[in-house]
């Protein structure tokens, strides 16, 4: 109301100045003075109907409109910067568990070849164990054949000799020393 109170005051100033610059004419016949008439009694009409209330209301709703979706805005975007946090900070873990993942997998790799260097020096020293016992074995059994066939053929030169060289009484004197031997081993 008082803003329509002042727009009065300053449209009937202007009336006043325009009537004092048209000074010869009577203040009837100047348009202007109907002008600020009409103009009083349109705002005197609004101010009675309230229009300046529905004017101020809407502007009222309007700024609580405003407000409101600048309050939307504002929580909107602070949930849009929590939510990027936490895409951020879920990021940031996926990429130490991708780091621990692939430092883990490299520990293990390392390790997974030191087992088999390991492994494999433990299979080549059994074989070579295995193939040098196979070669005792081998040579103890071609000595023990050799051996053996060295004695038969002793033996066998032996019982040649014997035969060439032993006439029957030397075969009995060498029987009873024989028995006489074996006889003192015994007891």
């Amino acid at each position: 109301m008082i803003f329509l109170s002042t727009l009065a005051l300053a449209a009937a100033e202007e009336v006043h100045d325009a009537a004092a610059d048209h000074a010869s004419v009577g203040l009837f016949e100047d348009a202007a003075l109907y002008v600020l008439i009409a103009f009083v009694i349109v705002i005197a009409v609004f101010a009675r109907a309230g229009v300046h209330k529905m004017i101020v209301g809407g502007l009222d709703k309007r700024a609580q409109k405003i407000a409101d979706e600048i309050n939307e805005a504002r929580r909107m975007r602070e949930e849009a910067q929590e939510l990027l946090a936490t895409y951020q900070r879920r990021q940031r873990e996926a990429e130490e568990e991708a780091a621990g993942i692939i430092e883990q997998a490299k520990k293990d790799a390392q390790r997974m070849a030191a087992e088999a260097r390991a492994k494999i020096e433990e299979q080549t020293e059994r074989r070579i164990k295995a193939a040098e016992d196979k070669i005792e074995r081998a040579e103890a059994q071609a000595l023990s054949e050799v051996r053996g066939q060295t004695a038969d053929l002793a033996v066998e030169a032996a019982r040649h000799i014997i035969r060439e060289r032993m006439d029957a009484g030397a075969q009995g004197a060498f029987i009873d020393k024989a028995i006489a031997g074996l006889r003192e081993k015994l007891n």
